[in-house]
């Protein structure tokens, strides 16, 4: 259920937040490498960058969401980025209270739009953008690789 369910900031580089992360992103992209402690610890202390966790009522990390904010001449900016919620617990309003969590905190930063990108096949995580009020916009996304 979610109100078992709780979010904090990560505030520490510490073995369980790298385990938990470690095993929840393969389930989000088959590319990405495992984090070691340097990367998480890099994440944390980054001032633009609030890596959510989601605990579900036993203590256990059960999804995550990134929130990067950062200013542009135009004005404050948020994106969410590597939103994932371990299979097994998905259909608890797991993702659903993170991306609340992270549109409050956004707000209280500063910025007055909140972007993400969700690939298609994704639908239970579309679906639940749209029902918080995300809107599909009519842009180009373009992506340069080294």
């Amino acid at each position: 259920m979610a109100e078992d369910v709780m979010i904090e900031l990560a505030r520490s580089a510490d073995g369980e937040t790298l385990a938990s992360l470690n095993a929840l992103i393969p389930q989000l992209s088959s590319s990405a490498r495992p984090l070691e402690v340097g990367d998480l610890k890099k994440l944390i202390d980054d001032d633009n960058i609030s890596l959510l966790l989601a605990r579900d009522r036993n203590g256990e990390i059960s999804g995550t969401l990134t929130l990067v904010t950062f200013s542009i001449p135009t004005g404050i900016r948020a994106i969410i980025e590597d939103v994932v919620v371990d299979g097994q617990k998905r259909g608890m309003s797991i993702g659903a209270k993170l991306v609340d969590f992270a549109l409050d905190l956004a707000l209280s930063l500063g910025a007055k739009t909140v972007d993400l990108t969700s690939r298609p096949d994704r639908e239970s995580a579309n679906r639940l953008y749209l029902r918080k009020g995300f809107q599909i916009r009519e842009t180009n996304v373009y992506r340069f690789s080294f």
